[in-house]
C-alpha cells in the first residue's frame, strides 16, 4: 500500500486460487464507481447481488488484482457484482449505506477505518444483510459484525519482514506509510519495529508518485544511517528506487504487495523481497464465501480469519511468480 483511472477488467480465463496461511495502499482524491459484473440474468445466474466496496485510490494497481479475483468469483458463482470505492472513510461509509438501501443480498467490504465504518456496517447487519470483511480490519471485523474475513495478518507480516531484514544486518529501516489513518499500514510498520527497534516511520502522499520520490530522496540524503527501506505498496517501491538513486543511498529495499514492475525489480535485484498478501485470493474468497453463505449457510474459517498471507516473493521463486503478475493475478 498514482492518480490514473483504471478500467474494471474481467479475467478471460479461470485462474488457480491458492489460499495461503493475509492497505494495500491508498490516499488521495476520492472516486466512486458502480460496475455490474458476474452472472446477471444470464443462464446460470444465482439471482444474488453482492456489493463489493473498497477504499481504493484510483490508479493503484493493487486493486486491479482484488477486482479480478472478485469478478472471477462472480462469474464462477453467477453473482451480480456491484463494485464501488472511495479512499475517504466517510464516503466509503456512505457507499456501504447505499448498498444497504438498495437491498443487496450481501456486502463484501474493506475495513481499513473501522470506527468510521461501524455505523454503516451495523445498518447492514440490522437489515439482515451478511457482511464479509477483507484486506483490512483483521482485529476489528468481528466487533463490527462481519461474519468472515479474508486477508493478511499485517502485524505478523511486518514482524516477519523485520526479522528477515535483521538477518540482513539492518539497524535503521525507514517504513513508508502512504495513507494516513490506515490501521493495516500502521500494523505493518509496528511489526517491522518489533523485530528491528531502530525502525523509523515516514508519512508520504501515496497518490502522488513524484511527491513520494522527492520526500524519500530528501530523507535519505539527510540521514545516511538509514540502511533499509520498507515500502507498503508496490508503486511506492518503484518511487523508492528512484529516490535511492537520487540520494546515492545503498539502503536495502523491500516492499509489501506486488505488481509486474516490482516483480521485475525483484528479478533484477533492486528489491530484496515482496511480502505478498495475495489480493486476488482476497477478492475471490470474499465473493465466494458470501455466495456459499447465501446459498448453503456456510461459514468459512470456523469463527477465525482466513489468512491469505504473508506470502514472500524473492529471488528463489520470482521466476514462477512473474507470469502470474503479467496476468494481473499476483
Amino acid at each position: 500500500m498514482t492518480v490514473r483511472t483504471r478500467t474494471f477488467r474481467i479475467l478471460a480465463a479461470s485462474a488457480a486460487v491458492l489460499v495461503a496461511a493475509t492497505a494495500c495502499s491508498g490516499g488521495g482524491r476520492a472516486k466512486e464507481e458502480d460496475t455490474d459484473a458476474g452472472g446477471g440474468n444470464a443462464a446460470g445466474s444465482s439471482g444474488y447481488t453482492i456489493a463489493f466496496i473498497t477504499h481504493e485510490t484510483p490508479g493503484d494497481t493493487f486493486w486491479d488484482k482484488v477486482k479480478n479475483g472478485a469478478n472471477q468469483a462472480a462469474k464462477d458463482t453467477g453473482v451480480t457484482l456491484k463494485y464501488s470505492n472511495d479512499p475517504e472513510a466517510p464516503k466509503q461509509a456512505v457507499l456501504i449505506q447505499n448498498a444497504v438501501d438498495s437491498k443487496v443480498n450481501g456486502i463484501a467490504t474493506t475495513l481499513v477505518t473501522p470506527d468510521a465504518l461501524a455505523g454503516s456496517v451495523k445498518a447492514a447487519t440490522d437489515a439482515g444483510i451478511p457482511v464479509v470483511g477483507f484486506n483490512s480490519g483483521l482485529d476489528q471485523y468481528q466487533k463490527l459484525g462481519a461474519l468472515m474475513y479474508f486477508g493478511s495478518d499485517e502485524t505478523l507480516a511486518g514482524t516477519t519482514a523485520g526479522q528477515r531484514l535483521a538477518q540482513q544486518g539492518a539497524k535503521h529501516p525507514l517504513c513508508v506509510i502512504q495513507q494516513t489513518g490506515s490501521v493495516a499500514l500502521e500494523a505493518r510498520c509496528a511489526g517491522v519495529k518489533s523485530a528491528v527497534a531502530g525502525t523509523e516511520n515516514i508519512q508520504v502522499n501515496g497518490a502522488d508518485d513524484a511527491a513520494v520520490t522527492s520526500t524519500l530522496q530528501a530523507k535519505l540524503a539527510q540521514d545516511k544511517s538509514i540502511d533499509a527501506i520498507v515500502t507498503l505498496g508496490a508503486p511506492q517501491a518503484l518511487d523508492a528506487i528512484k529516490a535511492k538513486e537520487q540520494a546515492g543511498s545503498e539502503a536495502k529495499l523491500v516492499t509489501f504487495d506486488l505488481n509486474e514492475q516490482a516483480a521485475t525489480e525483484i528479478k533484477n535485484g533492486n528489491i530484496l523481497f515482496s511480502i505478498d498478501q495475495q489480493p486476488y485470493v482476497q477478492g475471490y474468497m470474499a465473493v465466494t464465501s458470501l455466495y456459499l453463505n447465501l446459498k448453503n449457510g456456510n461459514d468459512i474459517g470456523g469463527g477465525k480469519a482466513v489468512l491469505t498471507g504473508p506470502s514472500f516473493v524473492d529471488s528463489e521463486n520470482i521466476d514462477k511468480i512473474i507470469p502470474f503478475t503479467k496476468n494481473n493475478t499476483r
